[in-house]
């Protein structure tokens, strides 16, 4: 059976290293830092910490409808799921993800974008 890029990179404790980086990334962001404004960031890691994992294979999963419901509220376009998109991916990299497995998270990712972008 083949290995998920979950378990490749090394479970949780990898995954919650990645999110946390990212987060670092976004709220330094200025096409996305304002989204985090007030938000109570550690349950958001969590949720973001399960949702890296779904992407990469992992035990975790969110429903299209769950992601839909989550981010309705937020307005999110095109444009700020493009820097997200972008900023993950840095962020990956800088983890020692390998350029095939980068892309396929990034097409996880895409696959959920009408979920996500909501304006």
């Amino acid at each position: 059976m083949s290995q998920t890029l979950f378990e490749k990179y090394g479970g949780f404790a990898t995954v919650s290293r990645i999110v946390m980086d990212f987060y670092d990334r976004a709220l330094d962001s200025d096409q996305i830092g304002d989204f985090f404004e007030g938000v109570e960031m550690k349950k958001l890691i969590d949720h973001q910490t399960k949702f890296i994992a779904t992407l990469m294979g992992g035990p975790a999963s969110y429903t299209n409808e769950r992601l839909a419901a989550m981010h309705a509220r937020l307005a999110i376009n095109n444009t700020d799921f493009d820097e997200m998109k972008k900023l993950l991916a840095e962020t990956l990299v800088e983890h020692g993800v390998a350029e095939e497995d980068i892309a396929a998270v990034a097409h996880e990712i895409e696959v959920r974008r009408d979920s996500i972008v909501t304006a």
